[in-house]
């Protein structure tokens, strides 16, 4: 199971492995209060494509079409990919986002992109 939480959200067990999945990390957020059990900045949306974005909802479709795209070409993406597939078979996972926006995110944006070209 793949669920995903703001990162200044209280830890709790029932988050199971915690992965951020933004390319920087946090403002005011210690390391070891996160939690976070891995990084993979390296799955975030390029710095072009964050700034273009810059979390307005009318760009949501178009960010997402673009998004999925880089992740389609993603060098490796399999075995980062493989990670979260792999850590959701074992139990709960939670992929972690800073933005405020809940609803308009690289993380809302790749639980949806696993859900449907990975069937995770």
């Amino acid at each position: 199971m793949i669920k995903i939480k703001r990162i200044y959200e209280k830890p709790s067990d029932a988050d199971g492995f915690r992965i951020l999945v933004d390319r920087l990390w946090p403002r005011g957020v210690s390391k070891k209060d996160a939690k976070v059990e891995l990084w993979l900045k390296e799955i975030a949306p390029g710095d072009d494509l964050r700034k273009w974005f810059g979390h307005d909802p009318e760009k949501w479709d178009e960010f997402k079409r673009r998004y999925f795209k880089e992740l389609d070409a993603l060098t490796g993406k399999d075995g980062l990919l493989g990670v979260i597939a792999e850590r959701s078979r074992k139990g709960v996972v939670t992929l972690l986002f800073a933005a405020k926006d809940e609803d308009h995110n690289n993380a809302v944006a790749l639980m949806e992109y696993l859900h449907t070209k990975h069937k995770i």
